[in-house]
């Protein structure tokens, strides 16, 4: 079984300078002459991890991380102007290209996987290959599963202080309420919502792992701030037509692809990953039977540093 490689520490960091306000974090570590490859990470507003370089042979890769628009270290944090899909996608070229990398390889989970297949049907010219794991494809039904009709069935005690978070008239379009709430003027209506909503997404990403003691006990302005940037999304279906990222997937289909996906992902429920094999036949398709939502685990560990192991023999 495949465990993480190594913990390594970057041998470059940046802040890459965009036309706006927005100051995006980047850096590079493992073989600066190896495979390039860029971690997109989920959210959006989780931000990049030292572990996440861990996924890749580092005597074989060159690892690209960076913190999306207003994420992890770039800066201003929790900015949501001029901050949208397409802005991230600009900001993945603006990287390719200032670090004078010809074509890379992709790897992305969860809303990561949305960016990746976004990026790469925009640029498909310079990609290598994509890791796609916990397909997320931002139609408007796997928003209901998280924010309506779904999950909330699973987790009904959570999912009733999750509604009680924002007001009666809201409940039953719970992603604009909240939306409402968090960008309101009432910081202890914003607090109240902002918590209930991390509470729901750590229950239903971590499910059995979950624990009283992850509730946060106080929540912080930078905690609002980040979701207030998930709802920022949400509540623009995330920048993009409905049921775009499949429609688009014609131009994917002779790039080599692997895609992951934890049979009890209930963030990401286990039909979105067949749709994306249904429109990329030649993808290598891995369901884990016993995986959820989160990159963690001997499981999903090994599936994932196997994918990547595999690509260097795909794309050398």
């Amino acid at each position: 079984m495949k465990t993480l490689y190594p913990q390594i520490e970057p041998f470059h960091s940046f802040f890459l300078q965009t036309e706006t306000t927005h100051s995006v974090y980047v850096e590079q570590s493992g073989n600066a002459q190896g495979i390039p490859v860029i971690f997109l990470h989920g959210g959006p507003c989780s931000g990049t991890k030292p572990g996440h370089r861990r996924f890749f042979n580092p005597e074989k890769y060159h690892i690209i991380l960076m913190d999306q628009r207003g994420c992890g270290l770039s800066l201003p944090f929790g900015e949501i102007e001029n901050n949208t899909t397409l802005d991230l996608i600009a900001d993945m070229e603006r990287i390719r290209k200032q670090l004078n990398i010809e074509r890379w390889l992709l790897f992305g989970g969860s809303w990561g996987s949305a960016l990746t297949l976004l990026y790469a049907q925009k640029y498909s010219e310079y990609v290598l290959g994509m890791v796609i794991r916990g397909v997320f494809l931002a139609r408007q039904k796997d928003l209901d599963w998280f924010a309506k009709e779904g999950a909330g069935r699973i987790y009904p005690e959570l999912w009733q202080q999750l509604l009680a978070s924002v007001p009666v008239h809201s409940r039953s379009e719970l992603v604009k309420g909240l939306y409402d709430v968090v960008f309101g003027q009432d910081q202890v209506s914003q607090r109240r919502a902002a918590k209930a909503w991390i509470n729901w997404g750590g229950q239903v990403a971590l499910m059995d792992d979950y624990q009283e003691d992850d509730k946060p006990a106080h929540v912080t302005e930078k905690m609002v701030q980040q979701v207030q940037m998930e709802m920022h999304y949400a509540y623009n279906k995330y920048f993009i037509a409905e049921n775009q990222i499949l429609k688009a997937c014609d131009i994917l289909q002779q790039i080599p692809a692997i895609i992951v996906h934890g049979r009890n992902d209930l963030v990401c429920p286990m039909e979105a990953g067949m749709s994306l094999h249904k429109v990329l036949p030649k993808a290598e398709y891995i369901v884990l039977p016993n995986a959820g939502h989160i990159a963690s685990g001997d499981e999903m560990i090994d599936a994932l540093v196997a994918a990547t192991d595999k690509m260097i023999e795909w794309v050398q």
